[in-house]
């Protein structure tokens, strides 16, 4: 017998505050100043993220097509990178670490819901991708994962769990093998 689910419980509860939902709906309306920025203006979008709440190092490139939920949940230090259509799906902290790349199509999401609960809550765990790692294109990092310095989580390869530092994460489910 399954657990019935509880919609009306979920869309009763408030999971924003109301200056959060204020600043969503500024953020909405600035994204296209975001992204129709010509791609060599990363001063400018790092400029806006910033505005936003983003905390952001310098050499930080991120590229206009990047899809970002909320910007004041972003930590992305020095020399980092954000490729063509990532999404950082910041319902929750992001801290992407100094010269880390996060490439094209590459999906982070800070957020899920607990399947325990009739009512399914909103979860917001933190991602931390770590210095110098890479997420390779197309691959999806989920909520409370962390990506350990110097590690690579290939292309189309499903991060649920941590990958240790200088480890290398491959496929779904995740295989994990040391670097050599």
């Amino acid at each position: 017998m399954t657990t019935q689910i509880d919609i009306s419980a979920n869309r009763r509860t408030r999971n924003w505050s109301g200056k959060a939902q204020v600043a969503r709906v500024c953020w909405a309306l600035c994204q296209p100043f975001f992204r129709l920025s010509p791609r060599p203006l990363w001063f400018w979008r790092v400029w806006l993220l910033r505005l936003f709440g983003a905390q952001i190092g310098q050499g930080v490139h991120i590229y206009p097509s990047v899809r970002i939920t909320m910007p004041w949940h972003l930590y992305i230090e020095d020399q980092a990178a954000i490729g063509d259509r990532a999404i950082l799906y910041a319902l929750g902290p992001i801290h992407i670490g100094p010269r880390a790349t996060v490439s094209q199509n590459a999906h982070l999401c800070a957020g899920s819901h607990d399947w325990r609960d009739p009512a399914r809550p909103l979860l917001r765990p933190p991602i931390v991708i770590g210095p110098d790692a890479w997420v390779c294109a197309d691959a999806f990092v989920g909520p409370g994962v962390v990506i350990g310095a110097g590690s690579i989580l290939g292309a189309r390869a499903v991060a649920l769990r941590a990958l240790p530092p200088r480890h290398i994460g491959q496929g779904n489910p995740m295989v994990v093998r040391p670097m050599s």
